[in-house]
């Protein structure tokens, strides 16, 4: 008996490391999340802040590699969040860790580390994105996104995007295509993070979660930056 339990103390010993390891790099993710969308977002010529303002939902990937993609099979990982409410009038949710995959995206960028931030525009494709894989202009259509201080000089065509995707490599900023890539719910870092198995959607629109303490950054920053949803209810989002 005793035997059996100093076993199983040493399996639990052996196994313990890489789990909390690996809590700590969602830990981590989710830091650099807030980090990145607080240094791009204080710009006023990076993303445009009406852009923000009509946003759903705002999805973060703290430096993907551009190797990963090139080689094929690996992806970025970030997180996503979106205002709170069955109109999505609420404060900014808890986060859903996110996946970003595939697709040409090492072709098109120039950094080795790129930051990549989507703003989700419309209800259907919030929804979409949180109950499976999107593929970005198939499933979802998506643009670069414009950049200064306002979107009015965009074209009707960019702005009616389900999608509008940025990226920041080596200090330089640009709207960019993310068309092919797919983006999806990571469930397995959301039981990391949350400690049990919960799903995307009941972590955006249920409420199902509190934001977690490495999160509160980003999620504190944009209810102060964009506290108020000013997109058109009465517009054809869904």
């Amino acid at each position: 008996m005793i035997k059996q339990i100093g076993a199983s103390l040493m399996a639990l010993v052996m196994i313990a490391p890489p789990l909390l390891a690996a809590d700590k790099k969602e830990a981590e993710r989710l830091e650099n999340c807030g980090t990145v969308i607080k240094e791009i977002m204080d710009i006023p010529d990076d993303i445009p802040q009406d852009l923000v303002d009509k946003a759903e939902c705002i999805i973060v990937y703290p430096s993907v590699l551009k190797a990963a993609f090139v080689i094929g099979g690996s992806y970025g990982r970030g997180a996503m969040t979106c205002r709170s409410g069955e109109h999505f009038t609420g404060p900014w949710s808890a986060p859903s860790m996110m996946a970003l995959e595939g697709g040409s995206i090492g072709f098109q960028i120039g950094g080795q580390a790129t930051d990549f931030v989507l703003l989700v525009m419309n209800p259907r494709g919030a929804r979409a994105i949180l109950k499976s894989k999107v593929k970005l202009g198939a499933d979802a259509s998506v643009a670069g996104g414009p950049k200064g201080r306002t979107a009015n000089a965009s074209t009707d065509a960019t702005l009616r995007a389900e999608v509008l995707s940025y990226s920041r490599a080596r200090g330089l900023f640009a709207g960019i295509s993310l068309e092919g890539s797919t983006v999806r719910p990571d469930d397995d870092a959301n039981e990391r993070v949350y400690g049990k198995n919960v799903a995307a959607d009941d972590i955006i629109f249920k409420g199902a979660v509190a934001v977690p303490p490495p999160a509160q950054q980003l999620i504190s920053y944009l209810n102060r930056k964009s506290p108020k949803n000013t997109s058109d209810p009465n517009s054809l989002k869904e």
